[in-house]
């Protein structure tokens, strides 16, 4: 199985180095459900876009500094992108700008929430247990980098986890037990040494000091980082025998 990682924005410079950049931050998220699944990167923000939806059996599209509603060039033709590959069912996992964009994509809203930035370690509450996301249980943990939120869903969207923060936190597309796309809007693939030292580049501007700090402190607290790997590698496994 082949999966593509579409980067809609770059890692901080100070920390590709240690860190790598998101499409190896993926590989490795994917690599600890599943060894042998294959990936290719694609910097989509520098308008590398895949010329064929059938380039690989699957995407992921990653997080990025940038808002989903903001005028880039690079944006109209990934969203094109993601409808051609819900419609033929090929299957899609986004994460954080990820969940946005898909969403936007598909006939959603997103916007710049009020609420201000969501940092550290958040709890969801389980919505929805479909059979591929095995041995869930009523919540999970994950880390919030974000300020932006879909508020509206798109046709088609079930809710599979929310928060009082965030109330549409993970998403899926069609059919809840064989989704065509899902999505989330924390990030299961960043480990808490990468987020801290994110916070670390950032805090002050944009992310502001007092949620800074609270984020930080939050970041002893386990995750359900490797449910997650084995969640999106059992959705793309599912999705790509059905089709």
């Amino acid at each position: 199985m082949k999966i593509g990682i579409l980067e809609t924005g770059p890692v901080v410079e100070a920390l590709v180095a240690p860190f790598g950049t998101y499409g190896e931050m993926f590989t490795r998220f994917l690599h600890r459900a599943d060894p042998d699944i294959e990936t290719a990167s694609y910097v989509v923000y520098e308008s590398d876009l895949p010329s064929d939806i059938h380039d690989a059996d699957g995407w992921i599209v990653s997080g990025s500094k940038y808002g989903a509603y903001e005028d880039h060039p690079w944006i109209p033709p990934l969203e094109e992108f993601l409808r051609q590959a819900v419609a033929a069912k090929v299957p899609v996992a986004g994460f954080c700008f990820g969940h946005q964009i898909l969403a936007q994509a598909l006939g959603g809203k997103v916007v710049k929430s009020d609420k201000g930035w969501g940092l550290g370690i958040h709890q969801y509450d389980v919505a929805a247990a479909p059979s591929w996301m095995t041995e869930i249980g009523p919540s999970f943990a994950a880390t919030a980098i974000h300020q932006d939120q879909v508020v509206t869903l798109p046709e088609g969207a079930h809710v599979l986890a929310s928060s009082e923060f965030c109330p549409h936190a993970a998403l899926a597309y069609g059919n809840l037990e064989h989704p065509t796309a899902i999505s989330v809007q924390p990030h299961p693939e960043f480990e808490p040494d990468f987020t801290a030292a994110l916070i670390d580049q950032r805090i002050g501007a944009p992310f502001p000091v007092d949620r800074s700090l609270v984020a930080k402190e939050s970041l002893s607290q386990s995750t359900h980082n490797r449910d997650w790997s084995r969640w999106v590698a059992a959705f793309f496994r599912s999705a790509t025998a059905k089709s």
